[in-house]
């Protein structure tokens, strides 16, 4: 008997001649894009923007099967191809082996005995921050987003670098700028040459110029006193010194340094600024909160081993990243043909794996748009697949940061519902804004009191 031989399934998604109309929408808004594409076509479309095919895949088999078990048949994709010409090649953005040796490099830091050592460092930065909004609360409404920029970036500087980045004042508005660079040749797909004088281009490659003066400062400030430290700093000098060419030694350690200080400080940011708004929105979640800090810390600094008695305070931030994960999207490009979720995948496809749509995926999560912290009880039991929850990513690429990142947010969100309340200014929209993670549009102003 003949075997009947069915044609592979053509995956749905709009018309070709929705090309220009998608391309803008991405433009204006890449979560809407997402989100309709998920809700229309399902878990698997073929999304016509410009002049790309994308392959959008949403359920927790094909981001196993992309991320992790045939990574290799994957490279970083669109975004973050086109923000290579922003942050040249860091950790982010590069590929093979010298993303290979970064890696190597960069891990050893963020080993568990490390991030317990450096407990203490992210303790005080965050009764500092206690301190600071205490004070600015008193003029009026703070944007609490600036505030918990400068505090990732103190405590980035404090424990991977052991330097004062605060000393740099320009240095969250420069990465803002580049930040918006990043998305616009994204937008653009580079189709505008980086020396076209638009006032966006200038503004980027003025930040970018004051940000590499900052790392070149850092470098030369630690001299050759890099053999008796363990911080990244120090291992990406020797590193860098290895290299056969010191020309290319000295733009590698450019890159890495400026994407380390970019992703080192504006994930945790953007969490910890859409905790603080979520945690406002609901009262019962900032009393639970507030009453497990009191048990837990009392009147002092939390420590290390504190981060396993905090248990409500990281289901509220495992539902925050949920609902608002810092990863948003993980575009890759298929280097060889494919085949994910029985939909054939052409060599140099464009993949995208959401998140942000992940996360609301009605077959996995009960009310995916409800704010529940609950979920993450560890005393609930799930079927849920392990791929349906990927804040950080995952396979090879998953955040090498990720464990002092939620350490950090453990400590400020404790000490903040044990000393302060703060809320939303009732005027502010809050939106979110899909950059190379998931802020908050235009800073996030709250009111500041004591604990109630």
């Amino acid at each position: 008997m003949t075997a009947v031989i069915r044609p592979a399934p053509s995956l749905p998604g709009p018309s070709r001649a929705s090309a220009v109309s998608m391309l803008i929408t991405m433009g204006r808004d890449r979560l809407g894009m997402m989100t309709s594409a998920a809700a229309r076509y399902g878990d698997a479309a073929l999304l016509p923007v410009g002049p790309k095919e994308l392959y959008f895949f949403n359920h927790p088999d094909h981001a196993k099967h992309v991320l992790a078990d045939n990574a290799a048949n994957y490279h970083k994709g669109i975004g973050l191809v086109h923000a290579r010409r922003a942050l040249g090649d860091g950790l982010l953005t590069s590929e093979g082996e010298l993303w290979r040796k970064q890696r190597r490099v960069a891990q050893p830091a963020f080993q568990s005995r490390r991030i317990a050592a450096q407990a203490g460092i992210v303790a005080e930065e965050a009764m500092a921050l206690v301190a600071r909004l205490r004070t600015l609360g008193r003029k009026g409404p703070v944007d609490v987003l600036q505030e918990m920029t400068g505090l990732t970036l103190g405590v980035l500087g404090r424990t991977l670098l052991d330097t004062d980045l605060g000393r740099f004042p320009s240095i969250g508005r420069d990465f803002a700028v580049v930040q918006d660079q990043a998305m616009f040749e994204l937008a653009s797909l580079s189709a505008v040459p980086p020396w076209v004088p638009l006032p966006r281009q200038v503004r980027f490659r003025q930040a970018r110029r004051r940000l590499q003066t900052i790392v070149d400062q850092l470098v030369a400030e630690r001299g050759t006193h890099t053999g008796d430290r363990d911080d990244v700093l120090s291992r990406l000098i020797v590193s860098a010194r290895a290299e056969p060419d010191p020309r290319v030694g000295r733009q590698r350690l450019r890159d890495e340094l400026v994407t380390l200080l970019l992703a080192g400080h504006e994930t945790t940011a953007s969490t910890l600024s859409w905790a603080l708004h979520l945690i406002d929105r609901h009262p019962e979640v900032r009393h639970r909160l507030r009453e497990e800090a009191i048990a837990v810390l009392g009147d002092r600094l939390p420590t290390f081993e504190d981060l396993g008695r905090l248990r409500y305070t990281a289901m509220v931030i495992d539902e925050v990243v949920r609902m608002y994960p810092p990863v948003w999207i993980l575009p890759r490009k298929a280097l060889a043909a494919d085949v994910v979720g029985g939909y054939p995948v052409p060599a140099g496809a464009d993949v995208l794996i959401c998140p942000y749509t992940l996360h609301r995926h009605p077959d996995f999560w009960d009310q995916p748009e409800r704010f529940d912290p609950e979920r993450f009880d560890p005393a609930r039991t799930t079927d849920r697949p392990r791929y349906a929850y990927i804040p950080f990513g995952a396979g090879p690429r998953f955040c090498v940061g990720n464990h002092l990142g939620l350490m950090e947010a453990a400590f400020v969100l404790a000490v903040l519902a044990r000393d302060l309340t703060l809320t939303t200014v009732a005027t502010h929209d809050v939106v979110p804004e899909p950059m190379l993670s998931l802020r908050i549009r235009g800073g996030l102003p709250m009111t500041v009191r004591p604990a109630e």
